[in-house]
């Protein structure tokens, strides 16, 4: 884990609110001036606390308004199994995230796509077909409460 101080700490909130905000910008909101801010982004960059940066799609405007999480059960926990099931699930677009799991499922995976037709073609020409995939239970999601891709980085939230 880096150590990041209060200032690491704003720089990041403010940063995930706006990626787009200028350096001046930021450098005014966290109380410094610009060529210190500048340098601690570049520092937060080349450690490899800021990962990439992205725009946040709305998935609805876009015609994919249907989420399923899906629960994967593995036959076996073969080392082979695994790999084989993760190197398939990574090409895929539709999987937005997907996670080892401990209790009675080996992955969770979060689909998204433009409807459940859509779904049963992913669930009947991949999922299905991936060699040690004992069962796949899926739940549709009916309203989205929250959503967000900004993690708890304040200084209080730390402690």
């Amino acid at each position: 884990m880096i150590e990041l101080d209060a200032l690491d700490r704003r720089i990041l909130a403010e940063m995930q609110a706006n990626a787009r905000i200028s350096n001046t910008d930021l450098a005014e909101k966290v109380g410094l001036s610009a060529s210190p801010c500048w340098r601690r982004v570049r520092r937060l960059e080349k450690e490899g606390v800021i990962d990439r940066y992205v725009t946040v799609l709305d998935s609805e405007k876009l015609g994919l308004g249907v989420s399923v999480f899906v629960r994967v059960t593995l036959e076996k926990h073969t080392a082979t199994l695994k790999k084989d099931f993760e190197v398939v699930i990574l090409d895929r677009p539709e999987v937005m995230e997907c996670y080892s799991m401990t209790g009675n499922h080996d992955y969770l995976l979060r689909i998204v796509v433009p409807d459940i037709m859509a779904y049963e073609r992913f669930l009947d020409e991949v999922l299905m077909h991936l060699k040690g995939v004992a069962s796949v239970n899926s739940s549709f999601a009916l309203k989205q409460i929250k959503y967000s891709t900004a993690l708890p980085v304040e200084a209080d939230a730390a402690e």
